[in-house]
């Protein structure tokens, strides 16, 4: 079972950045989606970013052109830079493999961004 620990998120200025990092465990990860998802407290966890076991991304329209979703397979780590950053892009942000997030959720990493 691919166990999944995400960091990098911290309290940022309005049109900051941040970089986010999943790290996975498991001989396998290198052959999964994996996204990036976020939580706000009394919604439903949203998709932001997936990228392929070959390296194509997709993005959510809220934050297409301000997000990047990478990842090292040799380091079984996915990235996430966030730049541009919004008040609304407060959550608690998750990685899981995409779409069916068969993984155990990891403790997630906070971001909050606000003056």
């Amino acid at each position: 079972q691919v166990q999944l620990v995400e960091s990098g998120g911290g309290l940022v200025q309005p049109g900051g950045s941040l970089r986010l990092s999943c790290a996975a465990s498991g001989s396998w990860f290198r052959l999964y989606t994996m996204g990036w998802y976020r939580q706000t407290p009394g919604k439903q966890r949203e998709l932001v970013a997936v990228i392929t076991s070959v390296g194509s991304t997709n993005y959510a329209d809220s934050v297409k052109d301000r997000f990047i979703i990478s990842r090292d397979n040799a380091k079984k780590t996915v990235y996430l830079q966030m730049n541009s950053l919004k008040p609304e892009d407060t959550a608690v942000y998750y990685c899981n493999e995409s779409p069916k997030m068969q993984f155990n959720w990891g403790q997630g990493t906070q971001v909050t961004v606000s003056s």
